[in-house]
């Protein structure tokens, strides 16, 4: 499920390291419609500023959102932003940062809601992510979200 430096997910979500103006035309060749920027600007002075990106993309017919998240941390209210990114755009998705694992943790937070920690964490294991870490907080998440779907009739 991965494709170089755009891994694949799911069927309709990838991640990737740091993107360059180059990219966003293959990007947009493999079907995606939506890139989100899970990397603040400022980070690193070789980085691709958010506005050059966002042309970049326009430039490839892909949508660009910024759900920038700083190195080290994931707050519940990026994680609420990135689902309302998610909600408001057409996929397929691609999210980047500068290795890929914010946007991963991202995805497997949301989809912690509705697919089991084991799901996963094979998922972004396929794509070279560890989220073996996470399991208990996956668990929760899932817990959560199975308790807050409504029960069939």
């Amino acid at each position: 499920m991965d494709n170089g430096k755009f891994r694949r997910l799911t069927e309709d979500f990838w991640v990737a390291p740091q993107l360059e103006k180059e990219d966003f035309a293959r990007i947009a060749a493999l079907g995606i419609r939506t890139v989100i920027n899970n990397r603040p600007d400022g980070e690193a002075i070789d980085q691709l500023p958010a506005a050059a990106a966002a042309e970049a993309a326009r430039a490839a017919g892909l949508t660009y959102l910024s759900v920038p998240v700083r190195s080290g941390g994931l707050f519940p209210d990026q994680i609420a932003a990135m689902a309302e990114a998610i909600a408001s755009s057409e996929g397929p998705w691609l999210a980047y940062c500068r290795s890929g694992t914010r946007s991963c943790h991202l995805w497997a937070f949301l989809a912690a809601r509705k697919r089991p920690p084991a799901e996963i964490v094979e998922a972004a294991a396929r794509a070279g992510y560890d989220l073996r870490s996470l399991w208990a907080t996956l668990e929760a998440v899932h817990t959560v979200g199975r308790e807050a779907e409504p029960a069939p009739a």
